[in-house]
């Protein structure tokens, strides 16, 4: 029997589950904890998947993977694939006032109402969660680091990435950022992507991140495809995988 894995990595831990592709009995299953925080090292979760794998028995016996996840949350990573610095997560509220200056200026720059230009552009009203505040308070709080930004992934994107057997070239690993993609569930939530436009777009930094936050970065919107799509699999490995939606879109 064919077998498939699905994986929610949340806020709280890393849950596997293995089922029959073909009657969606469940096989086996493993959880594995995350830190507490509103900032956390991804590596954490790195280390969660591989112990909630062991739990669930392996995963080499199966012919599929998709990911879900946590949503919003910012993971940075250098042209090295090095995570910049600790994860910002959907929790964490530092971002408050940047959500309110980014308003702000859309609104000015646009010659409307700030709340209408933003819901107008990529769908949502930012606060705090969204991702791009979070840029706008890096550029605003640490440009030195946002200043080595190469790539931005959201939480389970840069899971699915790792998964896929990419990662930082101290591990010895492949960092090809351009394999990072998502799902237009999880990137509606970022504050820039357009999900009105076919097949999503990424908004400008001038007309999305501001004048002082990163702007000409990859993002995993980037690489933007529907949840159910197959995005390839592992070298060496015969495992399809999938970005899953969010957490929220998959209750």
């Amino acid at each position: 029997m064919p077998l498939v894995a699905g994986v929610d990595s949340s806020t709280q831990s890393c849950k596997i589950v293995v089922r029959d592709a073909e009657t969606g009995a469940l096989v086996r299953s493993g959880t594995a904890p995350h830190p507490d925080g509103t900032e956390v090292d991804p590596a954490a979760w790195w280390v969660a998947f591989g112990e909630a794998s062991a739990a669930a028995g392996g995963l080499d016996d199966v012919a599929a993977i998709a990911v879900g996840g946590q949503q919003h949350g910012m993971v940075v990573l250098d042209e090295d694939g090095e995570v910049i610095r600790p994860a910002l997560l959907w929790n964490d509220t530092r971002s408050a006032d940047a959500a309110l200056a980014l308003i702000s200026e859309l609104g000015e720059s646009t010659g409307t109402a700030g709340e209408q230009a933003w819901a107008d552009a990529v769908g949502s009203v930012l606060v705090a969660s969204l991702t791009v505040t979070k840029l706008r308070w890096l550029a605003d709080a640490e440009p030195e680091n946002a200043a080595r930004i190469a790539a931005v992934a959201l939480p389970h994107d840069w899971l699915t990435w790792r998964i896929a057997g990419f990662g930082p070239r101290s591990e010895g690993l492949e960092p090809d950022l351009s394999a990072l993609v998502t799902d237009r569930s999880d990137a509606s939530g970022t504050g820039y992507l357009d999900a009105s436009a076919d097949g999503g777009a990424v908004r400008t930094a001038a007309t999305c991140w501001g004048s002082r936050c990163v702007a000409g970065r990859r993002t995993s919107t980037r690489s933007c495809c529907p949840a159910s799509s197959a995005r390839g699999s592992p070298a060496g490995s015969r495992q399809g995988r999938s970005p899953g939606p969010r957490s929220r879109a998959a209750r």
